[in-house]
């Protein structure tokens, strides 16, 4: 499986930005994929993630309203719509994949998923 994230880049505070993540190497049915960010020094963190066949979708609560994850199918490509950008929300965003149909309760945990993307680095900043 392979995970390619595309889409970051240098914004100023209030714009948008989409991320990708394409998918290869396996059907993403019956997968859960999400977005996790990694802010220069902090630990990384959940920032949202779906079941790849629906059911679950969840957003850490911090960025509701903001950030919207969706998949097309067709394409086997998960996207973060990321809106009203801030300063804080500059960090590298990477996309992860878990073969596995997760719960809620495991959906924020890293050692959840099997695969990784190589990250996208979004800098929001006047």
């Amino acid at each position: 499986v392979q995970l390619q994230a595309s889409g970051g880049g240098l914004v100023q505070p209030g714009a948008s930005l989409r991320l990708s993540c394409a998918g290869s190497g396996r059907t993403l049915s019956g997968s859960t994929m999400s977005w996790f960010r990694q802010a220069p020094g902090k630990e990384r963190e959940f920032v949202a993630g779906r079941r790849w066949s629906g059911g679950l979708i969840s957003h850490a609560e911090s960025l509701k309203g903001r950030f919207t994850i969706s998949r097309d199918n067709a394409k086997n490509t998960l996207y973060l719509q990321m809106n009203s950008l801030k300063p804080e929300d500059t960090a590298v965003y990477y996309c992860a994949l878990s073969q596995r149909s997760l719960i809620l309760s495991s959906l924020k945990e890293e050692l959840s998923y099997h695969y990784w993307g190589q990250g996208t680095k979004v800098t929001v900043s006047s």
